[in-house]
Order: C-alpha cells, then structure tokens, then sequence
C-alpha cells in the first residue's frame, strides 16, 4: 500500500488517480501530525510526501517517521515545487528521503520511480521475512543440537551406570559410542567382541537387520579378554528414529551367563528325568499287566474252592441238617457268606480289568437300558418298582462298561429302599455343551446329561466324599447287601470314558446320581 502525504487535495486526487490506474492500492493524508498516525496503525510500501506543508514539512515528518523502527525502512519520495536548490535537495535526503522529485512531475516519470520503489520495497520486506525466518530456523536447530547433545550425554551416563555392555552406532551401523564394560571383550571402541565360532552368523543376521532398518535380538558367546573364557549374553539393537527416519542405532549385551548355564543344567536333568520315567512307565505297565494277569487267575483259582465250600454246604444242609434248625441257620449264614465272597471276587476282577485297553464304538442308550430292565425284571417286580425312562441318546461309548455303569446305578436305586414304600425310578436325559451338572440344557450339545433318580432312604451329603470310593459303605452288610466295589467300579468307567459322575442326596428321600458323558469319544483309549 502507498501513502500520498500532501496540504492540497488536487495534488492527492491527481498522484491517487495515476496510481490507482495502474492497480495500485493507495492510502492519502493531509498533514503531517495524519501521517505519522496512520503510519503507526498501517504497514506501507512506499510514501510520497509533499515537502511544503503547514505546522509540520516534509523534511520533519521524514525525520519523524525514520525514528520509528517499524517504518524506518520504508522508501520515501520528496515532491517539492519550491525548494529545488541542492541543498534542499540534499536535505531531503539527509532527512530519510529515498528520491527527491520536483514539481510539475512528469507522470511517466512519477510512475517509473514509484514502480521501482514500491518493488524494491518489497523485495526487502520479502528478505526481512526470509531473514528472520531463517533465523528462527538456526535458532530451532541450535536449540535441537544442544537437547540433543544433553540427551546424547544422559544416554551415556546411564550407559556407563548400567551393568550392561552398551554402544551406540549411526544409521549406518559404524559405532560411535561404547561403554567400559566393551573394553573388556573388545581392545578396540570400533570393533565389536570376538563371537564364539558357532555364533558367528550373529552378526552376519544383525547386518540383515541393519539394512532391513529392524530392531534385532539374539543370544550370543562373547570372549573375554583377560580369561578367554566365553560367558552368554543377550544382544538388543534397537532404532532411534526422528520423523520416522533412523538417525542412531543404540544396543546392550546383558550377561545371562549364569541363567543359561542353570537352564542347560535343567534341561539335562529333565532330559534324565524322563528317561527314568519313561523306563518307570514300561516298569509299571508290565507289573499292571502283570497284576491283571493275576487278579484273573487268582480270582478264577479262589472261586473254584469257594463253589465246592457252597456245594458241600447245600448238600448238608439239604441231607443232613433238616430236623436241625439251629444248624441249619447256622448253615445259612455260612453260604450268604460265601455268595457275597464270591461276588466279592467278581467285583474285583472287573475292577482290576478296567484299566485294559478297550475300543469306543456308536453305542445306542436306549438298547442298553432295555437290556438291564430285561436282567432285572424279576427283581423290579419283587420290589413293585415303578421305572420310568426317557429317550436316551446314542453316543460313542464302551458296551459292557456302559451296561455295567447302568446296573449297578438301577441296582442301588432298587436296593435302598424305604421300607413300606414302592421304589420309584425316573432316568432323564438331555444334552450341554459343557462337562458341568448344572450346565444349561442344548438341543444339540458336546455332552449327554442321564440323572438316575430315587425315593429311596437316600444319604446325609456329609459323606459324599466315600461314595465312590473301593470298599467305602455307608450302611452296613447286615442291613443292605454289597461289596462296596459298585460304585468304585461305576466312577472308573465314567473316568474311563472322558466324563464325570456327581451324587445328591436328603436322607430318607432319596437320592440322585447324575452321569455326563461325550457324545464322540476317540476310538482306542487307554487309561491306565
């Protein structure tokens, strides 16, 4: 913007219509005292002021506005159409004036002086602005370099703190810094510790990674130098980046010399330790087979005195004892004795031949359920039992054993019962999709849920942890009939096929006995 300074308005109206012609934007004043105000407000590129003017001249308003260090460098051209003697001309220039023009101007003339000004003017700003931007700019640097030079330093005074081996390299991977504790593996600051021979390729990989601008990690034997021994260190190289460009690489090798050395002394002991339970598996698997192989002969050797014991006893009781009661009584006791003995021994046997090898296959719930109704019919009907059933599902299970977990759990529902109450049993299943009792029921689940229910005397919970225990009883012999092994035998098996088996009970009404079970077993399963 122009500033015309000048006491007569025809002078302003003529200079602001030439200029404003040729697209200039122009700002007038009438005095002095206006000029220097306006001056102070407003930034210009040039001034033309009149020398001749009342109160105040041009001479002393140039000198005014050159005090002021916001205008001292604007350009000013002095019109005068008195004064051109040389040493007003002089005055004009003394005075802060950039031209002296005298009057009548040329208009040709004006405007040439006024474009080279004004463009001058300009330029200068322009270099102001450049000028002082750029010293922003070192000043922003330098202030980097110092915080830069101050964290560089900090680094390498927790460097030196740390127990560690610790360097720093540039971009490039050339090392500029290292702490003492390098010199202890290498005799030179720019060359890295000698490497045991098989971890060689360690440096090899960190070049790779260099170039590939990665953070690299590796574990790798140094040499020391005063005892040649190698010790395990832990190598970290990690990138220091300024706007996402690497401008330092800085790394650490933290000894974990003795950590190694105790996990390769564990390894080894481990390594022998298996061993030794591998051969204790073998030792173990040939005595269970071994004790298998017992348990059937003993038991098929005990039953064949025991059935001639139960024999000879029905013989003399039958031919010798009829007119005899107490003997005969006596008699009783003596074969219900070894009826239970010999059950005894079945019961285990089929516990001892629950840890072979056996295979799943489909096995339909329903066809064994019906199976075990059909052997217990005559005992039910004793009972005046009243059994009630669902539809069971098919799953993959184990035949026999599954038939067996089903009569031993429908044998003890008909056994405690209450006296002078029918037994009422009630099988239920659905399915969950989790191993829980009390999982939600799915239409279509990973798991099948049977609950075998009772009104029988049930059982105080208190002692819930003996129930399926061997040879664990609640009630004595005298009072219910068993061996103890049932429910032992019944808990193994559902073990056996990857499922679980829980007991609720209230005394004197009754109890339930819930199975879960999964509907695909794998096939060839041995649980020893």
């Amino acid at each position: 913007m122009i500033l015309i300074v000048d006491d007569k308005s025809e002078n302003i109206f003529a200079l602001k219509s030439l200029l404003t012609l040729h697209n200039f934007i122009v700002d007038t004043a009438n005095s002095g005292e206006e000029a220097l105000r306006k001056v102070l407000k407003n930034s210009y590129s040039l001034i033309i002021l009149d020398v001749q003017m009342p109160d105040m001249d041009g001479f002393e308003v140039a000198e005014a506005i050159s005090g002021y260090s916001k205008a001292s460098d604007i350009p000013i051209i002095f019109l005068s159409a008195i004064n051109k003697e040389k040493k007003f001309i002089t005055k004009g220039y003394t005075s802060g004036g950039t031209d002296y023009v005298t009057k009548p101007v040329d208009p040709d003339i004006m405007l040439l002086k006024v474009k080279t000004f004004y463009k001058i003017s300009e330029q200068k700003r322009e270099l102001n602005r450049i000028q002082e931007s750029l010293k922003k700019e070192i000043e922003f640097r330098k202030q980097a370099q110092e915080e830069l030079a101050a964290s560089m330093n900090e680094l390498r005074s927790v460097m030196e703190a740390l127990p560690l081996i610790a360097f720093t390299t540039n971009k490039n991977g050339e090392i500029e810094y290292v702490n003492e504790q390098w010199l202890e593996y290498s005799e030179s600051p720019a060359r890295f510790p000698e490497t045991h021979i098989d971890d060689n390729y360690v440096l090899a990989k960190w070049e790779e990674a260099l170039k590939a601008g990665l953070d690299f990690n590796s574990e790798v034997r140094l040499k020391k130098i005063k005892s040649n021994n190698y010790r395990y260190y832990f190598l970290k190289i990690k990138a220091i980046k300024q706007k996402n460009e690497i401008v330092k690489w800085v790394g650490t090798f933290m000894d974990i010399h003795q950590q190694k050395t105790i996990n390769e002394l564990l390894e080894q002991k481990v390594k022998e330790r298996t061993t030794e339970l591998i051969l204790k598996n073998e030792e173990l698997e040939t005595r269970n087979h071994e004790l298998q192989q017992f348990a059937w002969v003993a038991s098929h050797d005990l039953k064949e005195p025991l059935r001639k014991i139960q024999t000879f006893n029905y013989l003399v009781r039958d031919k010798y004892l009829n007119e005899n009661k107490e003997a005969e009584m006596l008699l009783d006791k003596s074969i219900k004795s070894s009826e239970r003995m010999s059950r005894l021994i079945d019961n285990l046997l089929n516990y001892s031949l629950l840890s072979a090898e056996a295979v799943f296959e489909s096995t339909d719930l329903n066809a064994v359920l019906q199976e075990i109704l059909s052997d217990l019919e005559i005992r039910i009907a004793e009972e005046k039992a009243n059994v009630n059933f669902s539809v069971l599902p098919t799953i993959d299970a184990i035949p026999s054993q599954i038939r067996q977990v089903f009569q031993n759990l429908i044998s003890n529902c008909l056994k405690f019962t209450k006296t002078d109450v029918k037994p009422v049993i009630t099988i239920t299943s659905d399915f969950v999709n989790e191993k829980d009792i009390n999982a939600p029921a799915v239409t279509n689940g990973n798991y099948c849920r049977i609950n075998f229910k009772d009104n029988g005397i049930g059982f105080d919970e208190k002692f819930i942890d003996r129930i399926f225990v061997i040879f664990q009883r609640l009630h004595t012999k005298e009072t219910y009939e068993g061996t103890g092994i049932g429910l032992a035998i019944t808990k193994k098996i559902i073990d056996k096929h990857n499922g679980i088996i829980r007991a609720k009970g209230v005394v004197n009404e009754g109890a339930v006995f819930t199975i879960i079970l999964p509907v695909k077993n794998n096939n060839h399963i041995n649980y020893q």
